[in-house]
């Protein structure tokens, strides 16, 4: 909440709309992964004690699958459809909200602050996210989200 100060009107309350939430979509803007989509896993509005800021767990893909065309081989086309993903505790000033969202549920993958303090358990979490996202490609939704972005 935030307080706003009008000249002869009294003190009112203005509640922030959160619209950074799980499975929105969203783009990287600083680091590594710049210029790439990902999907909001958990939200920190509030900050935590290691991180004072508002911040987001974001599983992303860090390679798009290739284009498959109709006269390569069963095996070339396993291959370009493969997807990389990367898991990222990232600043909410760092991200650039998308209109779309993906239905996919992490909660399987449990995916949490501690898990990303962990070397062993990331590389376990990136696994499950890797299958979850291979999992959705394959079906054939959200063309967009996989897609390398064009700009």
């Amino acid at each position: 909440q935030q307080e706003v100060r009008g000249g002869a009107f009294s003190v009112a309350m203005v509640k922030l709309v959160k619209f950074l939430k799980a499975q929105k979509v969203v783009l990287v803007l600083n680091g590594r992964y710049a210029g790439k989509k990902g999907v909001i896993v958990k939200t920190f509005d509030e900050g935590t004690d290691s991180r004072k800021y508002g911040h987001c767990i974001v599983a992303g893909i860090a390679k798009a699958p290739l284009k498959v065309k109709k006269g390569q081989s069963a095996k070339k086309v396993e291959y370009r459809s493969r997807v990389k993903p990367f898991l990222k505790v990232l600043n909410f000033n760092h991200l650039m909200p998308t209109r779309y969202s993906v239905e996919i549920d992490f909660k399987p993958a449990g995916i949490s602050q501690d898990t990303m303090k962990d070397d062993a358990k990331r590389t376990e979490a990136r696994k499950a996210v890797k299958a979850l996202f291979q999992e959705k490609y394959t079906s054939g939704k959200n063309k967009w989200f996989f897609s390398k972005l064009r700009f």
